[in-house]
């Protein structure tokens, strides 16, 4: 995460806040240091934000720092609530968290959020989608163009090795599938995320090859 973006999302957690927040508990939300936490609130307070707080006793922002209303209809707000509350059903650890932020700061932007009064809900599904492979290093790879050595078990219970362009991540009730490029059959193939028994970023990457395949892939598989 680059420092101009740690900022941003300092701002916006405690616009979201309900009371003051420590260095330690941004520190662990962000996935950092309280010690960069420090300079972080040192640099926002010099450049007039209105954080109230010290080390050692929480941060607090002080009213009248607030972004525009975000101007969403009723059923906009409505589909954004439900949208992000489904992403719970994808068992992807780092989405949740990123829903849950978005949620916060729709809630904080906008009048028509109504947060305190829920209306929509979508509960989680008992379902773990993925025991051994880190869907957030899957999204990872996707984004950095990376290529990915895969321990893959199919249906037929076989083990293969394989080495694949990961373009795309699918995620269905059931299960979440990567989509990608395979060196071995020099085709698209699709593996399910809890058959992924090993799972390793190469050196190699494929830059600028992403799109390209995404295009030729959904125009040979239709993704609803």
């Amino acid at each position: 995460m680059s420092r101009f973006y740690r900022l941003f999302e300092i701002v916006q957690i405690l616009r979201a806040a309900p009371g003051p927040l420590t260095a330690a508990e941004l520190a662990s939300r962000l996935e950092v240091t309280p010690r960069t936490i420090y300079r972080d609130m040192a640099a926002l307070q010099a450049r007039d934000v209105p954080i109230a707080g010290e080390a050692g006793i929480g941060y607090v922002m002080r009213g009248g720092f607030d972004l525009p209303p975000l101007a969403f209809s009723a059923e906009e707000a409505d589909a954004i609530a439900i949208g992000l509350a489904l992403v719970r059903r994808t068992d992807d650890a780092g989405l949740e968290r990123a829903a849950a932020g978005a949620a916060a700061k729709i809630a904080a932007a906008s009048p028509r959020a109504n947060a305190g009064d829920r209306r929509l809900y979508a509960p989680a599904w008992d379902v773990n989608i993925a025991d051994v492979v880190s869907l957030a290093d899957l999204r990872a790879a996707i984004s950095d163009e990376r290529k990915l050595r895969l321990g893959y078990c199919d249906t037929a219970g076989r083990l293969t090795e394989r080495t694949v362009l990961p373009i795309a991540l699918v995620y269905y009730a059931e299960a979440a599938v990567l989509a990608a490029w395979c060196e071995l059959r020099e085709d698209f193939r699709h593996f399910r995320a809890d058959r992924i028994g090993a799972c390793a970023a190469l050196g190699e990457r494929f830059a600028g090859q992403g799109r390209a395949l995404r295009a030729e892939w959904r125009r040979l598989h239709v993704i609803e």
